[in-house]
């Protein structure tokens, strides 16, 4: 009979899982499992690496922008091999870096392997180890989903997973996709000298995001590539000189479109299949493990005694911000069991690094209309233009625009979107005005906002809701 090793905690994860390990756990026994690249998604694949690319790529269409200003800047050059080697010789650091010093820690074992459930608090590695502990946290995070269509498996097919290490920058490039990763690539790629065209299965792109926000990206992304809506992927065929035939259906009608690479980003699908969740925890129809606000793992509706579950394989938001979040909320209930925490995901903020930037928090207006006619109140909308406000002049914006949606007669901040430069960076103080309660009145008049900054854009929209 094969022996179990015994740990005080295990950990399933080398993302925002690793950090669950601090000095508290010094002298006890953790095994921390993980047979992918250590540091997960967004070190590795994600939202460090992407974000190291879209700079470069904004510098550029900001150049390209700027000709409207009377500046004409050609881009004659992109040396693809030295911003990928720039960016991966720091993260493939930080990576083995970090596993390298996780193995050195006398209370931790490292399995690099993956593991599968056996029962509620045991675990068997590829290798056949099997471990158990009282405390158990899954964070295994998600992977890239592909639709099964002839040809998904050519080698000029990528995801965001291999498409930042290939070696040159392809002429043209298809992105599959109408989400935030497509958007971002979209730009990537565009703004580095690529022609790109972004195929949108259905007829809206950023589906997720507000009306306003969507129209307007449509609009302007066609400035910047081919962005083709209504195109469902049906095949991918070589042609012989390295090229491939990537084949659409566009309402009924044969479309072709000639690429050097193509970018599937259509979906991504929670890793809880990998350590085998289902028999032993709730799931939800996208299988996700089904956690509580304690971010305790359910099953058949009741918390499992010491099983955590955070980030993407547990949560709706595939953020960082948010698993680290729930990270926090779990580190702090594993050791007080008796004062448990609860994740706050009530404001959840994102944003798109395509171009222009989108960044967005709280409801839709689709969402607060739905919201205020079944609670019986009443909502005040204003929709801001960057270019109504001074540094908007100074940039002669015709795209920017800050939209926020409020309760009319008690000014809290239901939502807030925006689209246009440095979108990320203005919302934050909205994300602090919902999370903190302040009002929309007290917002826009109870501080300075610094003239002519283009803060103003936020401070204009508060001032232009109909508030009583």
């Amino acid at each position: 009979m094969t022996a179990v090793k015994e740990y005080d905690l295990i950990i399933i994860g080398s993302g925002s899982g690793n950090s669950l390990i601090n000095e508290d756990w010094d002298g006890k026994k953790v095994a921390m499992i993980d047979g992918g690249r250590f540091g997960g998604t967004c070190l590795n694949f994600g939202c460090i690496p992407t974000k190291m690319y879209v700079y470069p790529a904004s510098v550029i269409a900001r150049a390209k922008d700027a000709t409207k200003l009377g500046i004409e800047v050609e881009h004659k050059n992109t040396a693809w091999r030295q911003i990928r080697d720039r960016i991966f010789s720091r993260i493939d650091a930080i990576s083995e870096g970090g596993l390298d010093w996780r193995k050195r820690q006398p209370s931790v074992d490292v399995y690099e392997e993956y593991a599968r459930f056996t029962d509620s608090h045991t675990l068997m590695t590829d290798s056949g180890v099997l471990l158990t502990a009282p405390q158990i946290v899954v964070a295994t995070g998600s992977r890239v989903t592909l639709p099964q269509v002839p040809g998904i498996n050519l080698p000029q097919v990528h995801t965001s997973d291999t498409v930042m290490r290939i070696d040159e920058l392809p002429d043209r490039v298809v992105v599959i996709g109408g989400g935030f990763i497509a958007a971002e690539f979209a730009h990537v790629f565009s703004g580095l000298g690529a022609q790109v065209t972004q195929a949108v299965r259905s007829d809206r792109v950023l589906r997720a995001h507000d009306d306003t926000i969507a129209e307007r990206f449509a609009q302007e992304a066609p400035n910047h590539w081919d962005l083709r809506l209504n195109h469902g992927l049906q095949s991918i065929e070589e042609t012989g000189n390295g090229a491939v035939t990537v084949t659409f259906d566009r309402r009924g009608q044969r479309v072709e479109v000639e690429a050097d690479l193509v970018l599937v980003a259509t979906g991504r699908t929670p890793n809880s299949d990998t350590v085998n969740a289902a028999p032993f925890f709730d799931m939800d129809d996208r299988g996700l493990i089904t956690v509580d606000q304690h971010q305790r793992v359910l099953s058949g509706g009741s918390p499992v005694k010491g099983v955590w579950a955070l980030g993407d394989v547990a949560s709706p938001y595939q953020l960082k911000h948010v698993a680290n979040a729930e990270m926090r909320t779990v580190q702090h209930n594993l050791l007080n069991p008796d004062h448990l925490k609860s994740t706050d995901h009530r404001y959840v903020p994102s944003a798109v690094f395509t171009h222009p930037q989108i960044a967005t928090v709280g409801l839709t207006e689709t969402q607060a209309r739905q919201q205020a006619e079944f609670e019986g109140f009443e909502i005040t909308v204003k929709v801001q233009n960057m270019g109504d406000v001074a540094y908007g002049w100074a940039m002669d914006d015709a795209v920017g625009l800050c939209k926020i949606i409020a309760r009319k007669y008690t000014g809290e901040i239901l939502g807030a979107h925006l689209i246009g430069e440095d979108s990320a960076n203005l919302i934050q103080p909205l994300i602090q005005a919902m999370s903190f309660g302040l009002s929309a009145q007290d917002m826009a008049r109870g501080q300075y906002w610094i003239h002519p900054a283009l803060t103003e854009v936020v401070e204009n929209a508060l001032l232009g809701l109909e508030l009583d």
